[in-house]
């Protein structure tokens, strides 16, 4: 009994030994970080104007900003809900006319009645053709009202039956601080907010029809000859758009696309203002949607990390070999969001690493995406059941 007491105590405590020595035969790596997001200058600040309420939104990169946004009369800022409507209604592309209607007694009382309150429109006469094309022009470019008009019955019928479909679809992309009441936005009732405006001009502006009119500085009809775009600095510090406004109870209103490059792509951004005063209401308006535009793109940071940058080191205890970048990476962000969101993805080693294996993966979240494989510098061996047991 003694003797086969003697033999289970030592194999019992065989048995411990091995246990304990079992995750030391099959180590696991471990990876310590480095690196981190290179500093750079203070965050640019974004130009907000100082009365009245704007946003910033830049499609595809994640930037919807906005300052001081209060539901307020947006002006003829409305004729781009009127655009739209359209064009979901009767599609059009660049070249084509679209369906045509003939200048009636009553769209020509419409402009009368426009022209003695100073609403902005274009001189019409009776039997006059007007194609859909020529009026999207027109509303688009000088604001006419009266063509705001013209397409809301070419469309719907009516002016209130063509209202009904534009709260409709302001419904149904989410425009929550936007109802219309008219057209034209003659009418303080047709309200929004600068963050909504924004929204709705990105919309719009995925037409190449819309984009191809209101690049244009003038618009030129048969008997309303040209007419000039109130829209301020289109054509200028890369300005492609799209609509301004102003009444007394909205103030100067400005809707500005801009512009810029983005490595080797071009992109838009939209700055909108809303509510501004003084002098003539545009002025201040196209002034204070430029200086957000601009602010916008010297908020813009790149980074690059070079090939061979070393951001990390793995392997185990006293058997390390530093991990670098395969690759060089560029990565941009608006320093308005803060910087770019690292993440480090790591594989999982139970033997030797190789030099040149790819040990994981770094990615950059800023306005874009980026990833870059990680290799080892170096090949290590995982150590010996000696120097693991010293």
């Amino acid at each position: 009994m003694r003797l086969l007491s003697i033999v289970a105590g030592v194999l019992i405590a065989a048995s411990l030994i091995v246990g304990m020595q079992v995750p030391l035969l099959h180590p696991r790596s471990s990876a310590t970080v480095t690196w981190s997001v290179p500093a750079r200058r203070p965050a640019a600040s974004l130009a907000w104007p100082t009365v009245g309420s704007a946003a910033l939104v830049i499609p595809g990169q994640a930037v919807r900003l906005s300052h001081d946004d209060h539901v307020a009369p947006i002006a003829s800022l409305t004729k781009m809900m009127t655009a739209y409507v359209t064009l979901q209604a009767l599609p059009l592309n660049v070249g084509q006319t679209g369906p045509c209607l003939t200048v009636s007694n009553g769209d020509l009382a419409t402009y009368e009645s426009m022209k003695l309150e100073d609403q902005s429109s274009i001189p019409v006469v009776v039997g006059e053709q007007l194609c859909e094309n020529q009026l999207l022009a027109g509303l688009l470019v000088h604001s006419a009202g009266n063509f705001a008009t013209m397409l809301a019955t070419m469309v719907a019928g009516s002016e209130a039956a063509f209202v009904a479909r534009m709260n409709a679809e302001a419904a149904t992309l989410a425009l929550r601080a936007t109802h219309y009441a008219d057209v034209s936005g003659y009418s303080p009732l047709s309200v929004s907010n600068a963050l909504d405006q924004a929204t709705l001009a990105a919309r719009l502006m995925r037409s190449p029809l819309v984009r191809a009119i209101v690049i244009h500085p003038y618009v030129t009809l048969p008997i309303g000859g040209v007419e000039g775009t109130f829209t301020p600095y289109v054509g200028v510090d890369h300005v492609i758009g799209v609509k301004s406004g102003r009444t007394t109870a909205a103030g100067g209103c400005d809707v500005m696309a801009m512009t810029f490059q983005d490595g080797a792509s071009a992109r838009v951004l939209y700055a909108v203002v809303l509510g501004q005063r003084g002098g003539d209401l545009l002025g201040p308006a196209g002034n204070a949607a430029l200086a957000l535009a601009n602010s916008a793109i010297a908020d813009r940071v790149t980074t690059l990390v070079a090939r061979n940058t070393i951001v990390a080191t793995v392997g185990w205890p006293a058997h390390q070999t530093s991990v670098v970048t395969a690759r060089s990476l560029r990565v941009a962000w608006w320093a308005a969001q803060g910087p770019p969101r690292v993440r480090f993805v790591w594989r999982s080693f139970h033997r030797p690493i190789r030099a040149g294996e790819v040990v994981g993966v770094l990615s950059l979240h800023g306005s874009s995406t980026a990833h870059v494989a990680l290799i080892a510098a170096r090949s290590v061996a995982p150590p010996s059941l000696w120097q693991r047991l010293r």
